[in-house]
């Protein structure tokens, strides 16, 4: 509970704040308070007491001390031990007795520490999402298979698909019949030796196909030097500049829905797919400018070409600009999972980037 001292403080200070420029909202989330309470505080011009009392009272519905002793000799009875709360209660209720219902139980067992795992079956594992982050090209590269229909019903080829996290430039890809760890080991050391960084750091991001966890493919990445990275069991978020890019191949106008008569079709299709994607290609996650641009280093010199033109016709007419120009600063940093600008900055302050990546 906020005294009205402090109460009034926080109206001073937004008030303050509102003065020397700044809006209502961004002034109250930084005291972490709603526009609500502030115009609560502050009605008919006085700070009013809270009026809340000190003390809340206990709810009539309430479990008695004895009523919560009774769950709990209940639940630990020989009868009932090894049972969830979810077939207690109907148990119970066959026998013409009520006790509380299921999420009382549960509530109460957790209160009492007792809701701890049963049974012969490991614990759920809680796996933290995985993160990485690049601050240039060929640092983080992620990769993912996809199937491409073909005429036949039921048969599909294999585009293997491997793209830089940073400047979402296509690095390699190879279209095959089927899923071998052969074909993977391939596409790598060809994306390795076409971008010339043999040697040099770089992490391999992918889901938990076959393909990635073979062993003869773990030994490629330890020769070459790459650190394998994977996502969490069934869970497809992890990797979302792969998948993103699939849905962008099999969404285009000209994707042909009945499929590939042919793995020569299919190959051609996907040679003028990825030119078009790398050269063509304005990608809406990079300000509009091509994954090769970004990738090459012309960003930097594009986006300022892009600032002076604003700023020209802004200059020749003032009155059409009620605020700044478009933002067109590209992000300093790509993340595989999103990580928030402060939580980038206390990572860099304290050593843990290596490399410009994690």
């Amino acid at each position: 509970m906020i005294s009205a001292p402090d109460r009034a403080k926080a109206v001073e200070l937004i008030d303050e704040a509102r003065t020397a420029g700044a809006r209502l909202k961004p002034a109250c989330d930084e005291l972490n308070i709603s526009i609500r309470t502030y115009q609560r505080w502050t009605k008919e011009g006085a700070i009013k007491e809270d009026q809340r009392p000190l003390i809340r009272r206990t709810p009539q519905n309430k479990f008695t001390d004895e009523e919560r002793r009774k769950v709990v000799e209940v639940i630990n009875s020989r009868e009932y031990a090894d049972l969830p709360p979810c077939k207690i209660v109907p148990a119970l209720a066959d026998q013409g007795e009520y006790i509380g219902s299921e999420s009382t139980i549960y509530r109460i067992k957790k209160e009492e520490k007792m809701d701890a795992h049963r049974g012969r079956s490991n614990e759920p594992i809680k796996r933290e999402a995985p993160t990485h982050i690049a601050t240039a090209p060929n640092q983080v590269w992620t990769w993912d298979i996809t199937w491409l229909n073909s005429y036949i019903k039921g048969s599909f080829f294999k585009l293997y698909l491997i793209l830089d996290m940073f400047s979402r430039f296509i690095v390699g890809y190879e279209v095959w019949e089927t899923e071998k760890a052969e074909y993977a080991d391939q596409l790598i050391r060809k994306a390795v030796l076409s971008q010339g960084i043999a040697g040099t750091p770089l992490v391999l991001h992918s889901d938990n196909g076959s393909p990635m966890k073979a062993a003869s493919f773990q030994a490629t990445l330890e020769k070459l030097g790459i650190i394998s990275s994977y996502s969490r069991p069934r869970v497809s978020n992890d990797n979302p500049y792969s998948e993103a890019l699939f849905k962008t191949l099999k969404y285009m106008p000209r994707f042909p829905q009945n499929g590939f008569s042919s793995i020569e079709e299919a190959r051609e299709w996907v040679r003028k797919f990825v030119h078009w994607y790398n050269y063509i290609h304005l990608h809406s996650g990079l300000k509009f400018i091509t994954p090769y641009q970004r990738h090459s280093g012309l960003d930097e010199q594009i986006m300022n070409k892009r600032f002076e033109t604003y700023e020209k016709a802004r200059s020749l007419h003032p009155e059409r600009w009620s605020k700044n120009i478009r933002d067109w600063k590209l992000p300093s940093y790509v993340s595989l999972t999103p990580i928030k600008e402060d939580e980038y900055n206390k990572l860099t302050q304290l050593g843990v980037l290596k490399s410009s990546y994690i």
